[in-house]
């Protein structure tokens, strides 16, 4: 076989590839109508992406806000009718704001700098800080609700313990631990995960657009601790599979490591405790957990709210035993089938019970 011949078969076989990629993404393609797309900007340069639904009929002053968690972007918590719990804020009449944090989604960094140099710190430091601005403005009102999920939920926490507490009215976290008491294997698996992503991040965007249409047929390695399986509808996994999972950065995959391998919750040089900025938390509290959540098991949800300074937090967990249809794993308490049933009208409720009403 000739050079030219070889060339030749390794060109159409990248054509062919792509083409299959972009035929996948337009048969999974989500349905709905997107947000209006808002900008904020950090003091660093970045630009972050902010997704607004306006409020069917406002009801409430303090707008919220909606943090995702690792490997996603916004569409975590606004993806698809009746996927959002984005539109389920607003339409309870809320401003609703679902952000893409640096290195997802929408967002884009200054002229040279990578897409992937960022940690936990920089979320916390400086793009929390940039969105609360931007959606007071849009808003016109004095602080917000904060609901995060998973890494989201935990900045949260950093960021409503911290110098920016004043901006959050309150503040909800879904599958977000503090405590990192995972079993070995999975301990060991994200440290692999950390070393496939060297030295920029672990580009598994790709992989997961071309594995959408099997997802659902068979269950994928590790599918477990992300979710439970069966509380997923296979139609929806393929779209979350097509559209949602996002590339991880390297030096935030190896803060979080080090979070998990000596159960600190950190900043990058270990001089800001950030799990004990939860006792100076005085505002509403609801920490949200799945009974059959890997990453964020009861035990650390019970633990995370003991923790809190606030007189007012309310811990729920989601599962069969206390009332709902299916175990609710991490990424099933916001996309599984029960979601917008047994999950969202009970985080509205809570909010809708501590916001200040519209004149």
């Amino acid at each position: 076989m000739t050079w030219a011949v070889a060339g030749a078969i390794v060109a159409l076989t990248a054509l062919a590839l792509a083409l299959y990629l972009r035929v996948i993404a337009r048969v999974y393609r989500l349905r709905g109508a997107p947000a209006l797309r808002l900008a904020a900007r950090t003091e660093d340069g970045w630009t972050i992406a902010v997704h607004h639904r306006p409020a069917a009929q406002r009801r409430f002053r303090e707008p919220v806000l909606l943090c995702h968690g690792l490997a996603t972007s916004h569409l975590n918590l606004d993806f698809e009718p009746p996927y959002s719990l984005a539109l389920a804020f607003a339409q309870a009449g809320f401003e609703a704001f679902s952000v893409d944090w640096r290195g997802a989604g929408d967002s884009r960094p200054p002229p040279g700098r990578s897409r992937f140099d960022y940690d936990a710190d920089d979320l916390i430091e400086r793009d929390a800080p940039a969105v609360l601005e931007r959606i007071l403005g849009q808003a016109g009102a004095e602080r917000a609700f904060w609901v995060g999920h998973s890494l989201g939920g935990l900045v949260g926490y950093a960021v409503a313990g911290g110098p920016q507490g004043v901006r959050i009215r309150a503040l909800c976290t879904i599958g977000a631990p503090v405590y990192f008491h995972h079993p070995r294997w999975l301990s060991r698996a994200m440290r692999l995960g950390t070393w496939l992503a060297w030295p920029r991040a672990f580009r598994q965007r790709l992989v997961s657009l071309a594995c959408a249409p099997f997802v659902g047929r068979w269950t994928m390695p590790f599918t477990d601790v992300l979710l439970n399986p069966v509380a997923i509808a296979p139609p929806v996994l393929r779209r979350i599979y097509a559209n949602l999972v996002g590339s991880m950065a390297y030096r935030l995959l190896r803060q979080l490591d080090g979070w998990s391998h000596q159960d600190r919750f950190c900043s990058r040089d270990g001089t800001v405790d950030y799990r004990r900025r939860l006792s100076a938390i005085t505002q509403p509290v609801l920490v949200l957990g799945g009974t059959a959540d890997r990453l964020a098991p009861p035990s650390a949800v019970q633990a995370q709210a003991a923790l809190l300074g606030s007189p007012d937090k309310t811990v729920m967990l989601f599962g069969t035993e206390n009332g709902e249809r299916l175990e609710y794993g991490h990424g099933d308490l916001l996309l599984g089938t029960g979601a917008p049933s047994e999950v969202y009208p009970r985080i509205v409720a809570w909010a809708e019970e501590r916001a200040t009403p519209v004149a």
